[in-house]
């Protein structure tokens, strides 16, 4: 299994100072007061996000031709739409701690930053562990195949952060307050300092990013085994993952079979790493399938007709 990669050190470099500059500009000027981000400006900085990742894209392919391009494609739309499933869970932590619309942003900021930390972290050591071990990538498309089947399964639970065993080891040993304080996440008070509740879904934000990264970060290295093309694309649909956010948050509910596309990706990717030794589905194919895949779901939830409002019986005397 090779793990050569197009990326250099000064690409490295380049990319990770571009991630650095605009965090910098996003948090310093544009989001620089807590403010509740509208439909408009979320739509907006989601265009902005995916214009970066196709222009992006471009430059792979005209670098090192269209395998590399078709592989940070197909990367880039795995993580951009198992992304959505973590929207679903930061609509529940948001909800369980009471986090008003205007602090949001503030509390996905620095969630996304420490995701962004983890994601190379987990980068390094997964392609490391599967360039010493080929014979992982076989145990993580069973367990992406089984994630999937369970998600499936699952698709009709809500999430309780509450019960996370981090959240509750965090609320052990940390004193939080009973209510926000503006946008702190730490207070001082009667020579205490105590955690807020920002800080609560905070963490919990950071714990549902573990928890997806193990799932999409396997996926992305059943496309290419670039760790720089999986890094990149990973980055990207990260990126970008705040104002999808407040672009989706009130209708993504709706899409009642996203779940499902979902869980027959992460099936479809697993059976991909399953079936390496026998036979490699072409970059263009797995592109193909998880476009169709999730255009089926989006399509059918659009056109599921609404519930019939059921009229009141009526008890004559």
């Amino acid at each position: 299994m090779s793990f050569e990669t197009v990326g250099s050190p000064l690409l490295w470099a380049g990319f990770v100072l571009f991630v650095v500059v605009m965090l910098a500009f996003d948090l310093g000027v544009f989001h620089r007061n807590s403010h509740e981000v509208g439909f408009k400006e979320a739509a907006v900085w989601s265009l902005v996000w995916v214009a970066f990742a196709a222009a992006f894209g471009v430059g792979v392919y005209a670098l090192f031709g269209t395998e590399r391009a078709m592989e940070f494609a197909t990367g880039y739309v795995v993580e951009k739409a198992l992304s959505v499933d973590n929207i679903f869970v930061f609509i529940v932590i948001f909800t369980t701690f009471g986090i008003p619309a205007i602090y949001q942003h503030r509390v996905l900021f620095w969630g996304v930053l420490g995701a962004l930390l983890m994601r190379a972290l987990f980068i390094v050591i997964g392609g490391a562990f599967l360039q010493r071990f080929h014979w992982a990538i076989y145990v993580f498309g069973g367990i992406l195949a089984i994630t999937g089947i369970k998600l499936l399964l699952q698709r009709d639970e809500t999430p309780n952060p509450e019960k996370n065993p981090v959240v509750r080891l965090f609320r052990r040993l940390i004193p939080v307050t009973p209510s926000l304080r503006g946008e702190r996440f730490v207070v001082v008070e009667n020579g205490k300092r105590l955690a807020t509740p920002l800080l609560l879904a905070l963490v919990a934000v950071e714990v549902s990013d573990v928890i997806f990264a193990v799932d999409s970060i396997p996926a992305v290295f059943a496309i290419t085994k670039d760790p720089f093309i999986v890094f990149t694309s990973n980055i990207f649909a990260i990126l970008g993952l705040r104002s999808l956010y407040f672009v989706l948050a009130s209708v993504v509910t709706k899409f009642v079979y996203l779940k499902v596309g979902l869980s027959a990706v992460l099936v479809f990717v697993g059976a991909k790493m399953l079936m390496l030794g026998v036979y490699k589905i072409p970059i263009g194919v797995s592109l193909g399938v998880i476009l169709g895949i999730l255009t089926t779901a989006v399509v059918a939830s659009l056109l599921r007709a609404p519930k019939p409002a059921v009229a009141p019986v009526r008890i004559s005397e």
